[in-house]
Formats: C-alpha cells, sequence, structure tokens
C-alpha cells in the first residue's frame, strides 16, 4: 500500500499534493475529491444507491485529518466532511485521475446535471 510521504493543501489553487517516494507529486484538485468521495452519501450502501454530486466546481477543503495510519478524512466547505480516504483510494485517485474524472462528466452528461451550482440543463431533443 503507497503511502504518502507528505501531502500538503494549496489553498490559492486549491489541491491536495500528495508526495510519494521516488514519484512525482500529484495534484488533485478539490472537486475531484469531493465528487469522487468514498461516502455512504456519494457511493451508497449497494449496487446503484449512491448520489452524483454536482455544482461543485467552487467546492473548497477547509480541513484535512490524518484518521490512523491509513487514511485521510477531507472536511469541505459544503459541510461533507464523511468520506474517508484510504492511503489506497488516494492511490488510486492519484493514478487514474483522466478514467475517474471523464467518468463522472460522462454521469453529469447522462444525467443533464451540471458542475456549476446555479446552472440547469434542459434536453431539448435527442440530437445532443
Amino acid at each position: 500500500m503507497p503511502v504518502p510521504k507528505k501531502i500538503s493543501l494549496n489553498r490559492q489553487k486549491n489541491q491536495l499534493s500528495l508526495h510519494y517516494e521516488h514519484e512525482p507529486k500529484h495534484q488533485l484538485s478539490a472537486e475531484y475529491l469531493r465528487v469522487l468521495s468514498p461516502s455512504a452519501e456519494v457511493r451508497g450502501h449497494g449496487i446503484s444507491q449512491g448520489t452524483l454530486p454536482t455544482g461543485k466546481r467552487d467546492v473548497t477543503i477547509l480541513t484535512l485529518t490524518k484518521i490512523g495510519h491509513y487514511a485521510l478524512r477531507i472536511q469541505f466547505n459544503d459541510g461533507h466532511d464523511s468520506g474517508i480516504y484510504s492511503w489506497d483510494y488516494l492511490w488510486d485517485l492519484s493514478y487514474n485521475v483522466t478514467h475517474h474524472w471523464e467518468q463522472y462528466l460522462a454521469q453529469l452528461r447522462g444525467q443533464n446535471k451540471s458542475r456549476d451550482s446555479h446552472t440547469q440543463i434542459l434536453k431539448l431533443s435527442d440530437d445532443d
């Protein structure tokens, strides 16, 4: 299990940086971490029971808390703080950013939802 040697939060860029030994630094945005939270609210308790977080483009990270020797809890400014990001999960998020992000964007499109909190999307025809 890869464990970061250093974790830092850049509040200006609103990014979490994970520094692994012998690896380049990985930077993950607050929005990315929020919409891919491992919480029951987002993932659900079973197949197809989670919710798709929308309108999180401007979410920020308030605090980071180390949980034992196995995880990190991230508190966001929208009140979400129930996701516990294990070191394995953070490693997966770091190395599979493109895959996870494209999957999330496809889900948004499929549900006519937006990354912006004050945007409503209406589908007028099936041609889009």
